[in-house]
């Protein structure tokens, strides 16, 4: 079978690879498919057409679908267009139809995806015989709803529940923010067997409040007190109103309502709820609900920094009332008051999932480090031993505590040529490198991590997940590269999850300004995974993940005179305007690479106020960055320095000097530069 060239139309719409690459990933798919039966072999490379059935399938077209799909037979990519039509029209789908898409692509990424889909459909058309039959051929098994529907299944065939199956539908259903039929019908039935208990359902109320979630909210409340329905819609329509009118009358009989009411109280103005629960509800609620909304409070508190926070959580009176995440933000609050003997014990109430986390196992070995008894020291040696190691940001800091520096690590024994043929050969792998190089992006990443992570029971052993990364890092899919290869748990191939591409540009344009190349390195690894056309949701672009206006900005403080916009994704001058406000946020902050950082994923005026109040450990100034997405930013840019800085020097590197201290501005600092974006 022969593919003629579709660079001509990929080079239209796709900037990841090289043509070379792209040609040959599309090379290496026709020559597994040509192995294929004949059914699969024909030579059809109208790229174009899975470009339009995607953009049909966003727009819900399903005329526009089901008129295109036969042009994409015998495309590499069959099983995406097949699925789009399909899907679109599932709600009128025949069930034979849904079966020969079965039949016709067994093993792929697209039927279980269809299978999810039509599982879904048949628990809430309460299809039980059709539901436990195509349960069966399911592999991702990923999808909290499905694992609802099939325990209640499983109940309703046997006529019986027990307190096993109601854990795990308990579990589920805390765990989904959205409303869905599959957990609230199965948490209902769990609730008429008496296995859980309205107290259940009122505190996934009270989680999805917390979350600004009144659909599922709502469902929770149906299922504990469905008399109560009107008076919600009160509270949800305005807290305050509420509590000042009818909280009364209704306190007498549902006082969980008044807790709802508060919660919400809490996440806009923490002080106001404070001061109600204290001086007006206090002695109605139960010890549970008190304990609840103090660690509401409380964590709404220090969320926004606020001194007081400690205070909140002192009027806690048993701390495994609370959720993992008011507890995180207590052990957060402590850390930022230096109260080291909060730490131990709220980490000791949380989730056994939740404890055996690096974060927590890392904060919990520094506390009882503090202490004076050599038992306690002892025990923490042991805690940084369990984590330590060069994976991420809190595993090494264990290292360092123990005496040891980040080294580069040892590098695996090579691939064999029968490793290497077996990644090669994965039909999987070559549709999504395919998939990604005719610019689906989003499809080609989801059937990559099906074929590395889900397609068989327990994923891809390391070798063949080691084989699978360096099938993506010759193909230059850094992305794919990478996280595939983070994946390994035995080994760590320090090549493919910290590669160097752009080499020469990055080095040569970080030491003109003086900036560490391994801090761009590790900042570029966090931003784009080294995708050369990579787009955020809000905008920025390239390499370095540049806004516009913050392009323009720095294209003029340089005196980059010839800069357009368009020019952002060129990698030259992405990385020339990267570096440039790297440094310029760097100087700002006075080399702090953490708060720089932070300026970098924040803007500059959020870590300007994050910094104000007691000057601390910057990895404790980190752990309480407001924002979750930018204080997971803050370590693992950090982190991946450190490693970088290990692989580039050959020495071992130290991340506590990288962190430092962070405080606020000291008086000798230059004053900060107003006008940075």
């Amino acid at each position: 079978m022969q593919f003629p060239s579709i660079l001509a139309s990929t080079r239209r719409r796709q900037r990841t690879a090289a043509p070379a690459l792209v040609f040959s990933a599309v090379l290496a798919l026709a020559a597994l498919l040509s192995q294929q039966p004949a059914a699969a072999q024909n030579s059809n490379t109208n790229d174009d057409v899975l470009t339009q059935m995607k953009q049909a399938f966003q727009r819900g077209d399903k005329g526009r679908l089901t008129a295109l799909l036969p042009q994409a037979r015998g495309h590499a990519l069959e099983p995406w267009a097949a699925y789009w039509e399909l899907k679109a029209r599932l709600q009128e789908a025949a069930p034979n139809e849904v079966q020969d898409f079965f039949a016709r692509y067994p093993g792929t990424y697209q039927e279980d995806r269809l299978r999810n889909d039509w599982l879904l459909l048949l628990g809430q058309r309460r299809d039980w015989d059709g539901f436990s039959a195509a349960i069966a051929g399911f592999r991702m098994g990923d999808d909290a709803q499905v694992r609802c529907y099939a325990v209640l299944v499983d109940t309703l065939r046997s006529g019986t529940a027990t307190q096993a199956q109601a854990d795990e539908v308990r579990r589920n259903w805390f765990s989904q923010k959205e409303a869905d039929d599959g957990c609230l019908t199965a948490a209902d039935r769990m609730v008429a067997a008496r296995l859980m208990s309205p107290n259940d359902a009122w505190k996934k109320a009270r989680l999805a409040i917390e979350a600004n979630r009144p659909a599922a909210a709502r469902g929770a409340v149906t299922i504990a007190a469905p008399d109560t329905l009107p008076l919600f819609e009160e509270l949800n329509a305005s807290s305050a109103k509420f509590l000042t009118g009818r909280a009364f009358v209704a306190a007498k009989s549902r006082k969980e309502l008044v807790v709802l009411a508060l919660v919400k109280v809490a996440i806009a103005d923490p002080e106001q709820a404070a001061s109600q629960l204290d001086s007006k509800w206090g002695p109605m609620l139960s010890a549970e609900e008190r304990n609840w909304l103090w660690g509401t409070i409380g964590r709404a508190a220090a969320n926004k920094l606020w001194p007081q926070a400690g205070s909140y959580f002192a009027n806690v009176t048993k701390n495994s009332d609370l959720s993992d995440d008011m507890l995180g933000w207590r052990v957060r609050a402590a850390l930022r008051a230096g109260q080291w003997k909060e730490v131990a014990p709220a980490i000791n109430a949380m989730s056994d999932t939740a404890q055996q986390d690096p974060t927590w196992v890392y904060w919990k070995a520094r506390a009882l480090a503090s202490e004076r008894s050599e038992e306690r020291r002892a025990q923490a040696r042991e805690l940084y031993t369990s984590i330590a190691g060069s994976r991420g940001f809190y595993e090494m800091l264990a290292l360092e505590e123990l005496g040891q520096r980040t080294v580069a690590p040892t590098k695996p024994a090579p691939l064999t040529p029968e490793e290497k043929a077996a990644a090669r050969s994965n039909l999987g792998l070559n549709r999504g490198l395919y998939a990604i190089a005719i610019g689906l992006r989003s499809e080609g990443t989801r059937e990559w991590n099906y074929a590395t992570n889900l397609h068989d029971k327990g994923g891809m052993d390391d070798r063949a997940l080691l084989a699978a990364a360096d099938f993506a890092c010759q193909r230059e899919v850094w992305d794919r590269c990478i996280n595939t290869s983070e994946r390994t748990k035995g080994v760590v191939d320090a090549d493919q999850r910290f590669p160097m591409p752009f080499h020469d540009t990055v080095l040569r344009k970080s030491q003109d300004i003086g900036l560490d190349p391994a801090y761009v390195y590790g900042l570029i690894r966090q931003e784009s995974r080294f995708i050369m056309d990579a787009r955020s949701g809000v905008g920025a672009s390239g390499l370095m993940q540049v806004m516009p206006a913050t392009a323009r900005w720095t294209a003029r403080k340089i005196g980059m005179t010839d800069f357009s916009p368009g020019q952002i994704n060129d990698r030259e001058t992405n990385i020339t305007i990267g570096t440039n406000y790297l440094k310029l946020a760097l100087d700002d902050f006075d080399g702090s690479m953490a708060l720089a950082a932070a300026a970098y994923n924040a803007g500059p005026g959020r870590p300007r106020s994050w910094r104000n109040g007691p000057v601390l450990d910057a990895a404790i100034w980190a752990e309480n960055v407001p924002f979750s997405e930018t204080r997971d930013y803050v370590k693992k840019v950090l982190a991946n320095t450190t490693n970088y800085a290990a692989i580039i020097s050959g020495k071992p590197q130290s991340l506590k000097e990288r962190l430092g201290r962070v405080g606020p501005r000291d008086a000798a600092e230059p004053e900060p530069n107003k006008d940075l974006p």
